[in-house]
This record gives C-alpha cells, structure tokens and sequence, in this order.
C-alpha cells in the first residue's frame, strides 16, 4: 500500500515541534483549521489538539468505516482572510471529508462562503452571535439564548444589577451579541442611560482609561456589571487592569462569554474570584463522563495542569456526532452526512444529552460559574435541562419571524414563517 508523510499535519505550537505519523494512501481526512499563533491562539491551540486526541482515540478504536482518520492541521494564524484561503486549499487540495475550525464569527464568516461554494462541511465549536444557518455547517457553540441572554437574567434577578457595561471586541460577535442584548434589556425595562457599550480592536493592551470609564459608570449608587465579549489575549490585560484600579466582583461584576479554563491558565486569578463566565461546560462539573475527558486530556498532554474548557467539550461532542452521523450515512458524502446529523444524541460532559436540531444547532444546558482562586469554576446557577439553539433571534425585529430547518419541506436556512418564503442561509 502505497504511504506517504502527512507534512500538512506538522504544527507549531510554541517551540514545540508536533511529530506526525505515515498514513496510508486510503485514509479520511480530517481538516483542522484553527489559529496556532497570533491574538487567538490563546483559545485556539487547545483545540487544535482536542481534534489531534479524538482523531488518536478514534484511530485506535479502529478508525472509521474501516479506514484510519488523517488530520490534516493548518494554521490561518489569526488572520481572518487567511481562514478562507486554507479552507479551500483543504477542500480542493487536501480533499478533507470534513473541517473543524474557527473561533471568531468573523474567521467564520470569512470561511462560510467558501465552504458553501465547494459543499464543504465544517463544525463550528464557539459561542456566537446566531443569525446564521448554513446548510454547510454544524453549531456546536452556544447561541445567545444559550449563554447571553441566560447571564444577563442572572444578573437582574439574582444580583440585583440595574446598570450594565457591554463591552466586546471590536468584530461581528460582540456587536451582534450586544445589539440582542441592547433590545433584551429594553424590553425588560432598562433605560438606554443605564447601558453603556465600548468596543476594542483585537490585542487591545492598554485597558487604563477604558476600566476607569467603567468605574466611573458603575458609581452612581446603582447596581453595575460587566458583560464582557472581549475575545482572545486582550483579556489578560483587561481583567489585571481591573485588579490594578482595585474593581472586585462585589464592586462590578464581570460576565464573561469567552474566558474560559484555558484564558485563567495565564492568569494570576486571585484578584479575580467572584467574576463569573457563563458557558455549557466547565471542567470543575462532576460527572463519570467528564472526569474520564480529562483524564484523557491530560494523558495526552502529559501535562497533570493541562486544563479542558466549553470549546472544547463542543469539539467533543461534534465529532463524536459526525462519527456517528458517518457510520448512519455509510459514507463520507457531505449530502448524506448532513441529513444523518439532524437528530443526532451525544451524552454531555455535564450530563444529559445534547441534541442536533432541524436548524444546525445543539440542545445544551447553561451553567454560570465563579472564577475560583485555582483558575476554576464553581457552578452558581445552571438550567434544569438542556436548551434549544436558536439560529435567528426573538429580540430583534429583523429575526422574531425567521426559523432555520434543514428538512423537509421547508429545507432553508432563513425562512420567514410570515411570509412562508425562504430567503437563503444568512
């Protein structure tokens, strides 16, 4: 049988250099398209390797469909046009059966049309802003009503907060999330003067002046919080900023959407106990199926202070679906996947099962949790069961009458159930 070298496989990941396997020539490809380096790839690189662990475990179970799975991994390095041109290099060159990248919405974003062209398929693992539903791609993240909408009743009805910063990088996600939260907020009563909204560009360092207009915002004798969509290493700054001018999680709460287990690794997390982050996972959570995902995790890591997090366990659950979706189907086809998936039931990390709905997005629970001073979590609030992903927001005017089902008959991914006609995906 004829071998060849995975070169498209070796990666950097600091200095440290990935040793890749021969495969066989008859192998299913798996592309990995995920930043290794520049602003992201603080989040991103342990997802990278969670593809890499499932694909070996995977492999070693016999591998799929009587064939070994071939990662083939990339590195679009943070830059967003970057994403497009590796995705299709992985589609047309590569001939990968399916991706599993992205972080930001605007990396997604610039993949999307691409992906689409070529009937490509990819998961896509993060939380986001919705508005969105390709027939192209699987959601494994959280939508607003998974994770924004959820913290921001926390922090009304159980810590009394009355005024509220959104402050975001400076991208589609943030300005997406918050123009749902603006309008949730409104229509909960929250007059425009107790919102106050800042964005910044990606890396942002210098936190100084923003962090004081935030202080100064939240002493007016009304309850304030932070509801925070900054992305990538510009939150280690923020938060030691917040540290630095002395503001606690007793002064202004902040609620954090994508700082997770891997973002506090990197951090001196003592004078941040009591901030929260709300996702669908946290390692801290007690079950027989998480603590053998982090056993695993850490094995192949060797690394006993290797921490897992929400992405990770979205990573998870999507491939593990699409394994099960490719065994159903009988094949690799992007079609016949694509149907195998919708309904699709993979047991959470945090109990329970997730689901694959109509419109590509998961059923999950919601958990809030408090940075503890060891980098972890401890659960204050969760949901009773696990919550539908919805693609096109009921806040917004624009969306309220949209769905998204990907069966038949409606098989669309933007259809008004007004006007009964489909639109397209996006």
């Amino acid at each position: 049988m004829k071998i060849k070298t995975l070169v498209s496989a070796i990666a950097l990941t600091g200095a440290t250099l990935v040793a890749v396997p021969s495969w066989a020539a008859d192998t299913i490809k798996v592309g990995v398209l995920h930043s290794l380096s520049g602003t992201m790839a603080i989040s991103e690189s342990a997802l990278k390797d969670t593809v890499l662990m499932l694909i070996k475990e995977q492999n070693a179970k016999g591998g799929l469909l009587g064939k070994q799975i071939e990662p083939v991994v990339v590195d679009p390095a943070s830059n967003w046009p970057l994403f497009a041109e590796k995705a299709r290099e992985l589609i047309s060159k590569d001939k990968v059966d399916v991706i599993f990248g992205s972080w930001t919405s605007v990396s997604r974003k610039s993949v999307l049309p691409v992906i689409q062209e070529l009937n490509g398929l990819m998961f896509y693992p993060v939380q986001f802003e919705g508005e969105e539903s390709s027939k192209n791609i699987f959601y494994t993240g959280a939508a607003p009503n998974q994770q924004a909408i959820p913290a921001v009743n926390y922090l009304m009805n159980d810590l009394g907060v009355k005024r509220f910063v959104l402050a975001g990088t400076d991208y589609v996600y943030p300005r997406t999330t918050n123009k749902i939260l603006e309008a949730y907020l409104k229509s909960k009563g929250v007059p425009a003067k107790d919102i106050m909204v800042n964005y910044t560009p990606f890396g942002q360092s210098d936190w100084q002046s923003i962090v004081s207009q935030i202080k100064k915002f939240g002493s007016q004798g009304i309850k304030t919080a932070v509801v925070s969509t900054i992305n990538g290493d510009a939150n280690v700054p923020f938060y030691k900023e917040l540290a630095n001018q002395g503001i606690s999680s007793e002064d202004i709460p902040v609620v954090a959407f994508s700082v997770g287990e891997q973002e506090l690794s990197g951090l001196d997390t003592k004078p941040l106990v009591g901030h929260l982050a709300a996702w669908n996972y946290f390692e801290s959570v007690d079950t027989p199926e998480n603590e053998r995902f982090i056993k695993a995790w850490k094995a192949y890591k060797k690394d006993p202070k290797a921490v897992t997090n929400d992405p990770m366990e979205a990573t998870y659950i999507g491939f593990n679906m699409w394994v099960d979706a490719v065994k159903k189907a009988g094949t690799t086809d992007v079609d016949a996947v694509e149907k195998a998936m919708i309904g699709q039931k993979f047991p959470n990390l945090t109990g329970g099962m997730a689901t694959m709905n109509k419109n590509h997005y998961l059923s999950k629970p919601v958990l809030i949790g408090e940075i503890q001073d060891d980098g972890q979590f401890e659960t204050v609030w969760e949901t009773d069961s696990t919550v539908p992903g919805d693609s096109w927001s009921d806040y917004l005017p624009s969306s309220k009458n949209v769905i998204a089902d990907w069966t038949s008959p409606i098989n669309c991914g933007h259809y008004n159930t007004v006007t009964k006609k489909c639109s397209g995906e996006n």
